[in-house]
């Protein structure tokens, strides 16, 4: 199963804690953790510091307190305990499916449980607003779309049109 998954497992940057302007990426792949840092400081004793790069494998980042500390500081122990989970072998493969392949799978899904799955995470509350999702909904509720109704859900959203009353929708036909 972790075949299937990319060379490179999460990756994100940041700037250190103030007053410090030092950069930080931290970079995760199948087989190790990689921590890098660009020192940046206007004074002249940091100059010529080079950039820095500390890799371990999984195993060894899980008992390096010191790089993990690193990572809290800098990233937040949301991430740390989220890289810590990589490290274990945890994957959470739904995070990398694509977002046409979640639309597919989530249009599927009552409103009510459409509505709950927006409340997991920033990206479900995203694809479950977004405009693809709902023409999808639309398509498969209605026998028919006209081109006026089809112009309306662009100009509305088909989020909007699709929880607009019958007698609603016809007002707003007509003004057009």
């Amino acid at each position: 199963m972790a075949s299937w998954l990319p060379e490179t497992l999460f990756e994100t940057v940041g700037q250190g804690p103030p007053p410090s302007k030092d950069y930080y990426q931290l970079l995760v792949t199948r087989t190790q953790v990689i921590f890098r840092w660009w020192k940046i400081s206007l004074r002249s004793e940091y100059r010529s510091t080079k950039p820095g790069e500390a890799k371990e494998i999984h195993e060894d980042f899980l008992e390096n307190l010191h790089l993990q500390g690193q990572t809290a500081l800098i990233f937040g122990t949301r991430i740390l305990n989220y890289v810590i989970n990589l490290c274990e072998g945890k994957f959470d493969f739904l995070e990398r499916l694509s977002d046409n392949l979640l639309l597919n799978i989530i249009s599927y899904l009552d409103l009510e449980d459409i509505a709950r799955l927006s409340q997991t995470s920033h990206r479900f509350a995203k694809l479950c607003m977004s405009d693809k999702l709902w023409e999808q909904i639309v398509q498969s509720t209605c026998h028919t779309i006209t081109p006026d109704v089809r112009a309306l859900a662009e100009d509305t959203g088909w989020r909007q049109l699709f929880f607009t009353n019958k007698l609603q929708l016809q007002r707003q036909l007509r003004k057009r």
